[in-house]
């Protein structure tokens, strides 16, 4: 299949970094149709100037999220699929995603945005907590989730966030009492909040500003898991 047209690809290096741009949606639809290496190393150029582009917006992303938060690192993921234990052989997304971390020890959890065309969606929180800090939130959800519940409940952050998810283990976690008030969040190994975009939206030219406005809105959340995750129980710092 001939390459896109050059035009496309010399039209880039000028589109303004706070949007995605049809062509980069286009892109992605033509690559789920041709995933292969041929056609792929045909339009590499083409592909390279795409991740360049929605690389910077993500790098706009980030200035924006250190104006009301302070991130570590951010990191766009490879297009290249690992497929060696995989059905899907595949060998490339057929998407463009990255995530933000935020600081240190002190502060905790993450961004995330995964751009594709009918399947845009942002998600933050905690995704594979180590040991330690998972055993810490489900003992203070054991103790007392009321500041937790009255967090992820309030209106305005559900007409955003919607409901808590991740997975959990069936029962009870080892050590806790299935028949706790709170085991429906105890049981929890994942506590991450997701948000959907339509096409529409995520081609509009206010959907940065739709992405950081929801990363502002999960703040309550994060202030809350920062202060869990750097005290014990009894409410002491464990910070040097």
């Amino acid at each position: 299949m001939a390459n896109f047209s050059l035009k496309i690809t010399q039209r880039l290096s000028s589109v303004n970094n706070s949007t995605i741009t049809k062509d980069a949606f286009n892109f992605l639809k033509t690559l789920a149709k041709n995933n292969n290496k041929e056609w792929f190393q045909e339009n590499k150029t083409t592909f390279k100037a795409h991740e360049a582009d929605v690389k910077s917006f993500y790098e706009n992303i980030q200035e924006r999220l250190n104006v009301h938060d302070e991130i570590e690192k951010m990191k766009m993921f490879r297009i290249y699929r690992d497929v060696r234990f995989s059905k899907d052989k595949t060998p490339y997304k057929t998407h463009f995603a990255g995530s933000f971390s935020r600081m240190g020890a002190r502060l905790r959890g993450g961004y995330y945005l995964r751009i594709k065309p009918g399947e845009t969606f942002v998600a933050v929180g905690f995704w594979e907590p180590n040991k330690e800090d998972l055993f810490r939130i489900r003992k203070e959800l054991e103790m007392d989730a009321s500041d937790f519940r009255t967090v992820i409940n309030k209106k305005s952050f559900k007409e955003i966030w919607g409901e808590l998810e991740g997975d959990g283990v069936k029962t009870a976690p080892k050590g806790f009492d299935k028949e706790h008030q709170n085991i429906d969040l105890i049981k929890k190994k994942q506590f991450i909040f997701v948000r959907n975009f339509t096409d529409k939206e995520v081609l509009s030219s206010n959907f940065i500003e739709e992405v950081d406005n929801s990363y502002k809105a999960i703040r309550p959340f994060f202030d809350l898991m920062s202060d869990i995750l750097t005290t014990n129980l009894n409410g002491e710092s464990i910070l040097d």
